[in-house]
């Protein structure tokens, strides 16, 4: 059996779904059925990045909850499914096509740009409407998202480099496409400005990288700037430190990828402090009254304080069915039109604006963050 064709069907087995007979999919109106829009979810919800997706799934949750509550979108319930695609760009156009089997309206996710490239064209092909969490620009032709754009990260991180007065940098990059798309920006920013740049490919799968940190250290660089995911960055953030303390210091900047709560816990506070990081404000750092809200709801629905991407997908959520009363009717291409004419919308995080053209927020809240010592993530420069 061809390996996509086992995936596939593995991914629906788990999934419980079953795929309609062949024939023309419902039109969009038909999707609503029973007085209920059905919305979908993706993101990695087990596996290594799992705590964010399950920070997004309850982001979303919330939404849902609150919008249903409130009377619904244009009249009728909102009905959630999920699919989880584990942070593996294999599993992508498997579990889009699982879940687009389900016939949903819209889909919030995912969030793995190597995902969303498999994913993403499925469901344009199903006629689902994206409200896409990829940060990489190639992803941008597929619906809209409320969150930056690697081209929206790199200005900010470069800013940074010139800022601090960066000499000597290594890069210390992950293949995956957003975080390897965001080392090539650098380096090509910093070989423009002169500076002496070193780039390292990291195995996603190590356990230990203390080897390839002391190879980024070989020419004494002032800066190690570290394009990866929280789980990699967290242990990459900790060799760091330990060869700090051997006397093999240099600046630690983290990509936007590693800005997750779960980073702190696991590089531990005296390794996460030293590190700079590029990412967005965490939920109790927006200043605005929905923002609040959505902190006191969080935390009183999950006994936890919220990550910091599941205000997006909260957000996402109200962006798409303030599209659909706009575009007056469940009819995708009136939804898809009212979504590229968003405008000033007050969410979470802040005002939003939707480009026609590519779909992205204009207004995206970037910001260079530190850890304290009591383990936060503190605001040290906001840029939108």
């Amino acid at each position: 059996m061809p390996r996509r064709l086992a995936t596939l069907l593995a991914v629906l087995a788990a999934l419980m779904i079953a795929v309609p007979l062949a024939g023309a999919r419902p039109a969009p109106a038909e999707r609503a059925s029973a007085g209920t829009i059905t919305l979908a979810f993706q993101g990695p919800l087990t596996g290594a990045q799992s705590a964010n997706g399950k920070d997004q799934l309850r982001g979303v949750k919330l939404a849902v909850r609150e919008i249903n509550a409130a009377g619904g979108v244009m009249g009728m319930q909102l009905r959630l499914i999920s699919g989880n695609d584990k942070a593996d760009a294999d599993l992508g156009a498997a579990v889009a096509e699982a879940v687009a089997a389900k016939d949903p309206y819209a889909v919030v996710g995912p969030y793995n740009s190597s995902v969303g490239l498999e994913s993403l064209p499925v469901y344009a092909q199903a006629g689902v409407i994206p409200m896409r969490m990829t940060s990489l620009d190639e992803t941008s032709k597929y619906g809209a998202t409320v969150q930056p754009m690697n081209s929206q990260i790199s200005p900010v991180e470069i800013a940074w480099m010139k800022q601090n007065q960066a000499g000597k940098v290594s890069i210390l990059w992950d293949p995956s496409a957003y975080t390897k798309g965001m080392a090539d920006r650098m380096y090509r920013a910093l070989d423009k400005m002169g500076v002496l740049v070193t780039k390292i490919e990291i195995d996603p799968a190590a356990t230990d990288y203390t080897a390839v940190v002391r190879q980024a250290l070989t020419n004494n660089p002032d800066t190690v700037y570290v394009s990866t995911y929280y789980p990699q960055g967290a242990l990459i953030a900790k060799a760091l430190k330990a060869e700090a303390d051997a006397g093999n210091d240099a600046r630690c900047f983290m990509g936007l990828a590693n800005q997750e709560q779960a980073f702190i816990t696991d590089a531990g506070v005296a390794a996460a402090s030293r590190c700079t990081f590029s990412g967005a404000p965490t939920p109790t750092q927006f200043a605005n009254a929905k923002a609040k809200a959505y902190v006191k709801s969080y935390t009183k629905a999950y006994g936890a304080a919220p990550g910091t991407w599941g205000i997006f997908t909260y957000d996402s959520v109200y962006v798409l069915a303030a599209a659909i009363e706009k575009g007056g009717a469940i009819d995708a291409d009136a939804t898809r039109q009212a979504l590229f004419a968003t405008r000033n919308l007050q969410g979470a995080t802040g005002p939003i604006t939707i480009a026609k053209g590519t779909g992205n927020r204009t207004n995206v809240p970037v910001a260079i963050l530190t850890v304290s010592r009591k383990g936060t993530f503190v605001l040290e420069d906001l840029v939108t």
